[in-house]
């Protein structure tokens, strides 16, 4: 192992540490503002991984040479028409896009939207602009932190330990740890966030907390939102979000004259309506005059691309589809790269059917679920043999990845792959790789503030409550402290409130109009009562989801679901 070496998390998630490896032993950077010398969980079990060192077909092993001309006479005997390319999020380095430069110019069909974060960018982008988060300094500055929809302590351990002091507003259906934490808990109704958005509007303006003026020169529509926010009487609001009015009113004693932050989830966002619900909340947030603020904004998980030239971009006129509607058996060749869609894509059961019929081809770091279904395994070296430049989507700040560990023989990394697809096919050269890798390292994004704001002038959302019966359940789902997605530790309970009438260990069928599963009943009182909640990385829950597109970002909409309980 050399020594001195800088090493970045390559895991899907905000805090995007930063590691050394030091005669030997791998520590956080102190150097690294956000890390600050320490390593969470997912990054120590990620050291722990038993990754895949042999090259497979049809479940025998074979040498990297043979897989790889197995790969490519696939690629020649498939039209590219029929060929798809999948990629998920299990490594974020920036050379992970190298292969998805060889499929756009193969003509492969490409995948579009998300699995996570779609609708809320969407959201954001068209009230804003950009999806981009203000200066990490400025949450670290601020005196309250709104964590609206997000598992803040979980998903950010790093991020929120340098903040740990403030005051904390939580707005959840779960009775999270940063809820526990908390000044004031709102454990609202699912699917009620823009209702509340609309709820806490409709009070700043009661109690005269609007800028006008700001608002004037700043924005386009306030007036229409606030016309939208007072369609509805107070009890309204109340009855279906669950909040009464005097804890609306003590969240508006506990921000007045403070420098607020609102930190967002993904959950405020797994609907249909993602988008609107986002533009909703933000639309609050700029209502309340949380960006004319000298420190302070609101957070979501930010475009980390923004203000880089991809450098992979390839401009074809690639066909493209949904990620969350993909039916593999579509295609005669399914090349998944670093991605586990048995178990983290909606509508598992329609997954498992496609990949029996189809050829696929896998490329990662470890054996997982989606492995099952492969002909083909070609392993990728590990994060700690190869180099890479870290974006991050929670704060402003990169971290670099040298090569720590020689690769072992039989693995290729990302960039080699692609470039001895492309040099087989004679396309185009790629850019060498220590111009790209230059190019991230030297290259500093500023945060740029949006021109003017624009209200959403048109809320049309279908609440679920509508749908709901007293036999029916929410579908939540949130990160957990030991996992990460499908990574590292399972846990497949379903959690419910005492007040279900089911109990610790019971054996349970759950249904939806989607699929059904078994699962083992964990009582837990943290959760709402009308909700039934499911760690991310539970392998049975996505039976139960939806495997179509939200409104306007093509992403997927987990919660978009009412489910039914009974004894198995």
């Amino acid at each position: 192992m050399s020594l001195n070496k800088k090493i970045a998390c390559p895991l899907d998630c905000y805090d995007t540490c930063q590691a050394v490896s030091n005669e030997g032993v791998i520590k956080g950077s102190k150097e690294n503002k956000i890390t600050n010398g320490r390593l969470c969980v997912n990054f120590a079990s990620l050291l722990k991984e038993d990754n895949l060192k042999n090259a497979k077909f049809e479940g025998k092993d074979i040498s990297l040479e043979e897989s790889l001309d197995i790969l490519e006479k696939k690629l020649k005997t498939t039209p590219s028409s029929s060929t798809l390319y999948y990629k998920g999020s299990g490594n974020l380095g920036v050379m992970q896009s190298a292969p998805k430069n060889f499929f756009a110019k193969h003509g492969a069909v490409l995948t579009k939207g998300s699995l996570c974060d779609g609708g809320g960018g969407a959201g954001i982008e068209a009230s804003r602009g950009s999806v981009q988060n203000p200066p990490i300094q400025d949450l670290i500055d601020s005196d309250v932190i709104i964590v609206w929809g997000r598992n803040f302590t979980e998903t950010s351990s790093h991020i929120y330990k340098l903040v740990k002091d403030k005051i904390f507003i939580t707005i959840d259906p779960i009775k999270t740890q940063i809820a526990k934490k908390s000044e004031l808990h709102l454990q609202l109704n699912p699917k009620t966030d823009y209702e509340l958005a609309l709820y806490l509007t409709r009070l700043a303006f009661m109690n005269r907390l609007d800028d006008e003026e700001y608002l004037e020169d700043n924005s386009e529509g306030h007036d229409w939102f606030f016309d939208i926010s007072k369609n509805r009487p107070l009890v309204s609001y109340e009855a279906t979000t669950g909040i009464a009015l005097d804890d609306a009113y003590k969240f508006f004693d506990i921000i007045e004259n403070k420098k607020v932050s609102i930190v967002l989830g993904l959950g405020v966002q797994k609907y249909f309506e993602g988008s609107q619900i986002m533009r909703c909340i933000d639309g609050f947030a700029m209502f309340l005059g949380i960006y004319k603020q000298e420190a302070g904004g609101v957070w979501y998980l930010s475009d980390s691309n923004y203000g880089y030239e991809k450098q992979f971009e390839v401009k074809g006129k690639n066909k493209k589809i949904p990620v969350p509607s993909v039916d593999f058996s579509a295609y005669d060749l399914v090349f998944i790269q670093g991605a586990n869609p048995v178990v983290s894509a909606p509508n598992t059961q329609a997954v498992i059917n496609g990949l029996k019929n189809t050829f696929v081809v896998f490329f990662g770091t470890t054996n997982n679920d989606t492995c099952e279904y492969a002909n083909l395994i070609i392993p990728s070296s590990d994060f700690l043999s190869k180099e890479d430049v870290r974006l991050s989507y929670g704060h402003e700040n990169i971290a670099i990845s040298e090569i720590v560990n020689e690769p072992l023989k039989e693995t290729i990394n990302e960039y080699d792959l692609a470039k001895y697809l492309i040099e087989k096919f004679s396309y185009e050269p790629l850019m060498q790789k220590d111009e790209i890798l230059e190019y991230y390292k030297n290259n500093k994004v500023e945060y740029e503030k949006f021109e003017t704001f624009e209200f959403i002038e048109e809320v049309d959302i279908e609440p679920l409550y509508k749908d709901k019966t007293d036999d029916n359940y929410y579908l939540i789902t949130a990160k957990s402290k030991k996992s990460l997605n499908s990574q590292f530790n399972s846990d497949n309970f379903v959690y419910l409130n005492s007040k279900s009438g089911f109990e610790d260990n019971q054996e349970v069928k759950i249904s939806s109009k989607y699929g059904s599963a078994k699962f083992k009943v964990k009582i837990n009182n943290d959760i709402k009562e009308n909700c039934a909640f499911f760690y991310a990385g539970n392998k049975y829950v996505n039976y139960l989801t939806v495997n179509k597109e939200d409104e306007d970002s093509f992403s997927a909409m987990y919660q978009e679901v009412l489910i039914q309980i009974e004894l198995s």
